[in-house]
């Protein structure tokens, strides 16, 4: 995947993905980090498709993480996040039978 400024691709736009080889998906990064991606539609859709969400999944877990990370939580161990997933089971659970 190549990496294109926000900025650059503002400017010269088509100019700026002269370099991408056809086909490839190109990420645009602003000043604060990845913005947008721009995934070519060529054949099969739907691989481009998984492609573009993958990539969207990491940086949803990237999200959070750094949410988790503020909060404190990323250096909870094994057993704090198994004993959280069981408390948070245990009171779904209870709100169905109610």
């Amino acid at each position: 995947m190549r990496k294109v400024s926000l900025r650059e691709f503002r400017i010269r736009g088509a100019n700026a993905l002269k370099t991408v080889p056809q086909g490839e998906t190109v990420l645009l990064a602003g000043q604060k980090g990845p913005a947008y991606f721009l995934v070519p539609v060529l054949g099969d859709v739907a691989t481009e498709e998984r492609e573009l969400r993958r990539a969207m999944a990491k940086a949803s877990l990237r999200k959070s993480w750094r949410i988790a990370q503020g909060a404190g939580l990323d250096a909870m161990s094994d057993a704090e996040i198994n004993a959280e997933i069981a408390s948070t089971r245990k009171k779904r659970a209870h709100r169905k039978t109610k």
